[in-house]
């Protein structure tokens, strides 16, 4: 394959920057969705793939990639998204069957789970992102005549921007139990952005409320430049990611909640791969080395 995706930073959609790489797990989730041993369906993802002229030629599903599953990206990589993709869809469904009424997605992408998962009766998703992402999911599920599971909401508005109003008045309830979901987004933000997003996640959440998130403990990330996976998301398909993520120092957002009273628990993905018995193991010069899945409780009061 050649390099099909500009990389550029400012771009509004899907077409390059951050946009780009809902993509890119919209194909991992296509790929995982035809697996004889799956561990996440997810229908729509290969449209939106297909409705994007900037991954025309990118498989979805494994028997189109000529190295299979020792393909770093297609193989390896994709199937790290099909295993996060299971484990957060357990968790949200875990979530709203025991204390949340309210689903909140930030940076939501290119995610199904309203159109996918079986949601419990008066469950509400909100869905925060930029206009232009949103637009396009919104273009291709319309084309497709999919109707979602769940009320939904969307919030079309920038995690820099002021959210916080853009979503309650899209109906969000601070006094009602909620599940926070920020999957794969926050190494993308400046420090002080997660910090303000984690802040206002205590802030508008009630006892009984849940936040799941992606972090990535390495102090030098560039340190992994040439590790596989990020080579060959670079030169397979054109995405820099290590020039998309804040290379600045991160904060400690799972001990911020533990010292505001919440229960945190940090998995390596690797947990998680042993537990379903699928997904990526270590390896030398791992580019998933440092990534933690993090799942954090508010206590009733």
């Amino acid at each position: 394959m050649t390099h099909t995706a500009q990389q550029r930073t400012d771009v509004e959609g899907v077409d390059g920057g951050v946009g780009l790489t809902a993509l890119l797990v919209a194909a991992a989730r296509a790929i995982e969705t035809h697996r004889h041993d799956s561990l996440a369906q997810d229908t729509y993802a290969e449209h939106f793939v297909r409705a994007a002229p900037a991954c025309a030629d990118w498989p979805v599903r494994i028997e189109q990639v000529p190295a299979g599953d020792d393909d770093p990206l297609w193989g390896r990589f994709a199937r790290y998204f099909g295993l996060r993709t299971r484990v957060l869809d357990d968790f949200l469904l875990r979530s709203v069957r025991t204390n949340a009424r309210q689903v909140v997605l930030l940076g939501a992408g290119l995610d199904t789970r309203a159109f996918r998962l079986d949601w419990p009766s008066g469950v509400a998703v909100f869905e925060i992102d930029r206009a232009g992402v949103l637009a396009f999911k919104e273009q291709v599920l319309t084309d497709l005549s999919a109707a979602p599971k769940v009320k939904r909401l969307l919030v079309p508005v920038d995690l820099r921007a002021d959210w916080v109003g853009a979503l309650t008045t899209a109906g969000f309830d601070p006094t009602a139990p909620s599940v926070w979901l920020a999957e794969g987004l926050l190494f993308y933000l400046p420090g002080p952005a997660e910090t303000y997003l984690i802040d206002t996640v205590d802030r508008l959440t009630t006892g009984g409320s849940a936040l799941a998130f992606e972090a990535k403990l390495e102090k030098d990330l560039l340190a992994y430049r040439d590790s596989a996976i990020y080579t060959a998301t670079r030169e397979q398909i054109g995405i820099d990611l290590l020039r998309l993520f804040d290379t600045a120092p991160r904060p400690d957002s799972a001990g911020d909640l533990t010292a505001r009273g919440w229960s945190t628990s940090m998995h390596t993905p690797f947990d998680f791969t042993r537990l379903h018995r699928r997904g990526p193991l270590p390896e030398p010069n791992d580019a998933l080395e440092g990534n933690r899945w993090v799942f954090a409780h508010k206590p009733r009061a």
